[in-house]
């Protein structure tokens, strides 16, 4: 039995596509490879990804987003990794080769930046699944038999290997990372339908109306973007993919409901199953795609137990550390007073007699006497001037803020000079008040 293209219906009785004995133990994360797919603008983050792809932007004081997957596959063991890059790639290329150098190539391990380089056709990449499909070249040479496809725009720290034994223990042919999220939130991400056993039987990109989960009635299962793949048939399906001109090359749209229409295996594993370091059992994933998300997520970080645990050693999330001196805090008059309160505050910071409070400040942030910073997340390289007001503020990078500048005060000045989210975050980037772009993050 075949389908449409010619390729044989391995899965016509809902057997598994590759009758192989599978990988047990250690050697799942040594004969795996990771594909992340970093890509993406993330136009929801307004200017803040105007000179950078939504991976590079900063968050919680010293890292990238991107640092969460790449920390993830390490921790897991998992040391042969591809990251697909296009927009304005160039700060996340600084940043994983400044970063990301340390992995031995003698022990071949890697991490491989991957634009798109139009070696099959004259495109760029047209879609997630045409980002891996123009790699089949890389995939095959290092001959994987397990392919781990990762979404890089999410904050979360996950154990790898036990989506893999999972996806290896069912014989599947593609599993799924899922989150559990309330259904009426969960029409802004692919959804599965899953019977007892987890087995996928329907998977809805965006839907208008999402399927819960059986016997939890209000809650839906929502696409990650983490998929694991048989590699075999990993390359059938992007190859088959690669020929229907319908397509628009994309994993949630076409190549999961192309698979599910003709019966193969298709597995969800709920990312509890998964997460490391969970808070009351609540499992910690942050889409921080919107401006209010980002700035929400950050803030999340000053509480006194965040969910999200940044000082757990035996899980850590690595990056490219700068040299730089610690932060320091200077003068102790009345009114006048160097500190920083319920904040996180990074090396080569001054608090130069200014108060600080709530707030998550990146490297090199400078900020002079009797400025007030509340509820705000700044950038590396900003200079903030003297009696200079911020109340729930992301200030961009390289922003150099004048004496008395107010900004969260008044909303309405806001809006004329500055970007303000529904949910009263300000936005401020060193156009908005005269000086040069974010052009070398």
């Amino acid at each position: 039995m075949t389908d449409t293209t010619g390729f044989p219906d391995k899965a016509a009785q809902g057997q598994s596509a590759y009758d192989m004995e599978p990988p047990t133990g250690v050697r799942l994360s040594r004969t795996t490879m990771a594909m992340i797919l970093a890509g993406g603008r993330g136009s929801r983050l307004g200017r803040l990804t105007d000179w950078r792809a939504k991976p590079a932007v900063p968050f919680a004081g010293k890292f990238r987003i991107i640092d969460f997957p790449l920390s993830n596959c390490v921790n897991s063991g998992i040391r042969r990794i591809g990251v697909c890059t296009q927009y304005k790639a160039q700060s996340l290329i600084r940043h994983v080769q400044r970063g990301w150098s340390f992995l031995d190539g003698r022990f071949h391990e890697f991490v491989e930046l991957l634009p798109a380089q139009q070696n099959i056709s004259s495109d760029w990449y047209k879609g997630t699944a045409d980002a891996v499909y123009q790699n089949l070249s890389l995939l095959r040479e290092h001959a994987p038999e397990l392919v781990l496809v990762l979404a890089a725009d999410h904050v979360y720290k996950m154990d790898y290997n036990r989506l893999l034994h999972d996806h290896v223990a069912k014989y599947a042919d593609i599993t799924v990372a899922c989150v559990e999220v309330p259904v009426e939130e969960a029409r802004a991400f692919g959804v599965m339908a899953v019977d007892e056993e987890m087995r996928v039987t329907a998977f809805h990109e965006k839907p208008d109306h999402p399927a819960c989960i059986p016997g939890r009635p209000g809650t839906a299962l929502a696409s990650m973007g983490i998929y694991v793949f048989n590699a075999e048939f990993l390359y059938e399906q992007l190859t088959r993919d690669s020929m229907d001109h319908r397509s628009s090359h994309d994993f949630g749209k076409d190549i999961i409901p192309h698979i599910l229409e003709r019966g193969y295996r298709v597995q969800a594993h709920r990312f509890s199953d998964s997460c490391v370091n969970m808070n009351d059992g609540r499992p910690y994933w942050r889409d921080v795609g919107t401006l209010d998300a980002y700035w929400e997520a950050n803030m999340e970080l000053t509480r006194v137990t965040p969910d999200l645990n940044l000082y757990d050693r035996n899980w850590p999330i690595w990056t490219y550390q700068e040299q730089l001196p610690p932060a320091k805090f200077v003068f102790d008059d009345e009114g006048r007073r160097g500190a920083a309160i319920d904040s996180l505050v990074s090396g080569g910071c001054i608090m130069s007699g200014s108060t600080v409070k709530r707030s998550l400040l990146f490297s090199n942030v400078h900020v002079h006497s009797y400025a007030h910073v509340e509820d705000s997340v700044v950038l590396p390289d900003v200079e903030i001037g003297r009696n200079v007001v911020l109340k729930r503020v992301i200030v961009e990078r390289g922003c150099r803020l004048p004496e008395g500048l107010q900004v969260g005060v008044n909303p309405e000045e806001d809006r004329e000079r500055f970007e303000v989210t529904s949910n009263g975050v300000t936005l401020v980037v060193p156009e908005m008040l005269g000086g040069p772009s974010v052009v070398n993050d």
